[in-house]
């Protein structure tokens, strides 16, 4: 039975061959794209303009090809029974009704989003950092027994880099540091809260071991200097970071601090002399580490490395110390101002060569160490109890310890303590003390 509603152009058909250019396809009615498959327009269901509103009756495999209509002049509807052909194609488009069945072989499945992966985190600084605060330890552990020359040339060779690289990957990790609230507020977080309560512990644990009272909040006790000043490099940055030569700028400033006698308070005398170090890690990208993946600059740190403890044992037995701590001015060592910048400048050029020949010498992948580098905070503030504590009871000044089996038995003793001061159970005692939660503290940001 013909349909009275609509007549169509009178055309000859083609086959699905000639429809599809290969062929026939089941549910499909143009060949589409790979790329563009999951696109709405892509959709098999959706309807060209121009064409039928309705779906076409299926035909079965086993029934014969319709005939094609005779070819001659077809009698054009009514104009009540059948809109206009521009009325019909102003029509929105919709899709012809199927059933479920077919919906569901034909409408494929919609494509899920991939979530971006979790960022990894990169175990080569974690290792880094392990190796610096076991140096650290072993270091302060090695004070009773410095009249000894092993144990004092083993304290040079430590001293003339392993803060300075600490403060390298510290300037390193603070190049977006003002980028992010959460990391802002890292500045009260992780350095005042735990800075105040460590000055207020060390106070009673000097009291606790014979030691009179003191509590000077503006002079750091002790090794707490390292929070105090890493607090104002991390405030600087905006300021070097604007700057065209930071670099030339900041080893100047370095140089020229040794003229004034800068005090102690609120790590002054340490934030100018290790300020290089501060601003070189900041301005460094993760392409300048991977430059020190190189084997003949692996072999050149091993000939350094070699080179400055040979060194430091040469210079041991006369060399002063206070040098090696970057904060002393001309006039504290006793030079004149030229031997002054000269000593500047060396042991800035020695401290250098030692940070990148240990950078190229450290492990890139997964050690069994390089989870112990993430709570290296943990260690360095709490490894002075035991250390302290070891000094006045006189434990690190056995006889047999002022000699090279002493420095092999001490370094070994102080690198256990930073294994066990860097678990994660550690970690779990002291978190509230170390790393308080002060959400309350600060606002929330708006919701635009």
């Amino acid at each position: 039975m013909s349909d009275t509603r609509f007549s169509p152009p009178v055309t000859t058909p083609r086959s699905p061959e000639e429809e599809t250019g290969g062929p026939a396809q089941t549910g499909a009615r143009w060949p589409l794209p790979e790329e563009a498959f999951w696109s709405e327009e892509a959709d098999p269901h959706w309807m060209a303009p121009g064409e039928l509103t309705e779906p076409q009756p299926a035909v079965k495999d086993d029934e014969p090809p319709a005939k094609a209509p005779a070819k001659g002049p077809v009698k054009a509807p009514a104009a009540a029974d059948e809109p206009s052909r521009a009325a019909q194609e102003r029509r929105p488009r919709q899709r012809p009704k199927a059933t479920a069945d077919d919906t569901a072989q034909q409408q494929p499945e919609p494509k899920q989003e991939a979530q971006p992966p979790k960022r990894k985190r990169d175990p080569y600084l974690d290792n880094v950092k392990f190796v610096l605060i076991a140096l650290v330890v072993v270091g302060h552990s090695l004070v009773p027994t410095l009249s000894a020359d092993s144990s004092r040339a083993l304290y040079i060779f430590i001293y003339t880099f392993h803060m300075p690289l600490f403060v390298l990957i510290s300037g390193y990790l603070s190049r977006n540091f003002w980028n992010s609230n959460a990391k802002t507020n890292k500045l009260v977080d992780t350095f005042l809260v735990p800075y105040v309560i460590v000055e207020v512990g060390y106070a009673l644990l000097r009291v606790s071991v014979g030691q009179k009272w003191s509590l000077t909040i503006i002079d750091p006790a002790w090794l707490n200097w390292y929070l105090l000043a890493l607090l104002f490099w991390r405030l600087s940055t905006p300021v070097w970071k604007r700057m065209k030569y930071p670099v030339p700028v900041a080893i100047v400033v370095y140089l020229l601090s040794g003229f004034s006698q800068i005090e102690g308070d609120f790590s002054m005398d340490r934030f100018f002399g290790l300020m290089p170090f501060f601003v070189i890690g900041l301005v460094m990208q993760p392409e300048h580490f991977e430059m020190l993946n190189r084997r003949w600059i692996k072999i050149v740190s091993v000939l350094t490395v070699l080179g400055a403890a040979a060194v430091a044992i040469y210079v041991a037995p006369k060399a002063p110390l206070d040098p090696f701590y970057f904060k002393a001015s001309f006039q504290d060592l006793d030079l004149s101002w030229y031997m002054g910048l000269a000593l500047r400048a060396g042991l800035l050029v020695c401290a250098l060569a030692m940070c990148f020949a240990v950078l190229a010498l450290v492990p890139r992948g997964e050690t069994w160490f390089s989870d112990l580098g993430t709570r290296t905070l943990y260690c360095y503030l709490l490894h002075g109890i035991p250390v302290l504590v070891a000094k006045e009871m006189g434990w690190l000044e056995f006889p047999w310890l002022f000699g090279p089996l002493g420095v092999l038995a001490i370094a070994s003793s102080a690198f256990a303590l930073a294994i066990v001061l860097c678990l994660p159970e550690t970690r779990t005692v002291f978190k509230w003390v170390l790393e308080p939660r002060l959400t309350w503290l600060y606002r929330r940001p708006s919701r635009s």
